[in-house]
């Protein structure tokens, strides 16, 4: 049976990181003979030379790296001999011939958009704090207001300056994450009664950001399956997981499903219809993404709670 490679930065400033990811994949596989780790270095030549020991060592999968400039130099080091699944959100790694498995903005963005339009939402003005993540979610945006059929129209804010003028009020107001700057607009906004929406940016457990976010309509992962996972996950080796350490779960959870089905492979990775898991059920794509189920969740007094699920954005 040949084995599946986990390629992590097991050294330099992300080591701690790569070492509770590593842990995390080996609750959904405990067998070193079919899944072992490769240090990357958490540099692109080390992805590469992972890789490659990787093809070396038999591996029928890679999952990992980490970043997108790891993904692209393992896969391109691979070289489509392997399905490499990489844990990155930016989709410039699908041009390298990896598959993005990271949840990205695109995903959630979507998935609020399609649920705020279900409600009677049709103008969204998106509050960006100029971010990688913050633009990746208003270009999304403004791609899906077409097929979604909504008016959508972006402004950008900075710490410590007024909001800009937004023009005539929208429905509902788009805050992609929970920077000092969004989180002060977002209070302003919601006191004048503005819906607002918010993506798994945007999620933040401090108690002024959850006042500040006080019934957003928000898409991330299922807080009670990644309750369940982090409660394993703790019980085993102690700690909290945090929400990269899951997609190490759920891609050692995927290739286990495939080894299981006798289809360790692309075409089983790409013909199988969805795999469950902790960061919302997945299906791969040939250009190299992932459609992604999330849980559309309402912010409260007393936290986050699931109230709908937004399938394959």
């Amino acid at each position: 049976m040949r084995p599946v490679a986990l390629l992590l930065p097991l050294s330099g400033e992300r080591a701690a990181l790569g070492l509770s990811m590593q842990r995390a994949a080996m609750l959904a596989e405990s067998d070193a003979k079919l899944m072992f780790a490769l240090d990357t270095a958490g540099t692109a030549t080390g992805a590469a030379a992972a890789a490659q020991a990787a093809l070396k060592r038999g591996a029928a999968m890679i999952l990992g790296p980490l970043t997108s400039w790891e993904a692209s130099a393992a896969a391109t080091a691979v070289a489509a001999r392997v399905p490499v699944v990489a844990f990155t959100n930016n989709p410039a790694a699908q041009a390298s011939g990896a598959y993005v498995f990271g949840i990205t903005a695109t995903q959630t963005t979507t998935a609020v958009l399609r649920y705020a339009r279900s409600r009677g939402v049709r103008s969204v003005v998106v509050v960006g704090d100029g971010t990688a993540w913050s633009n990746a979610a208003s270009e999304a945006a403004v791609k899906a207001q077409r097929d979604l059929g909504l008016d959508v129209r972006a402004v950008a804010v900075t710490a410590g300056a007024p909001l800009p003028a937004i023009g005539d009020a929208p429905d509902a107001v788009l805050v992609p994450g929970s920077g000092d700057a969004v989180l002060s607009a977002a209070r302003a906004l919601r006191d004048s009664g503005v819906q607002l929406l918010g993506t798994v940016q945007t999620l933040d457990h401090r108690p002024s950001a959850i006042d500040a976010l006080d019934g957003a309509w928000i898409a991330a992962p299922d807080p009670a399956a990644f309750g369940s996972f982090s409660a394993e996950f703790e019980a085993r080796n102690g700690g909290d997981p945090g929400a990269i350490a899951a997609l190490a779960y759920d891609a050692a959870k995927v290739a286990r499903t495939l080894r299981d089905a006798g289809r360790l492979s692309r075409e089983g990775l790409l013909g199988t219809e969805s795999f469950a898991g902790v960061t919302g059920a997945v299906r791969f794509r040939t250009d190299g993404s992932c459609s992604r189920d999330l849980a559309i969740l309402v912010a409260a007094p007393d936290g986050y709670r699931s109230v709908a699920t937004s399938r394959g954005a």
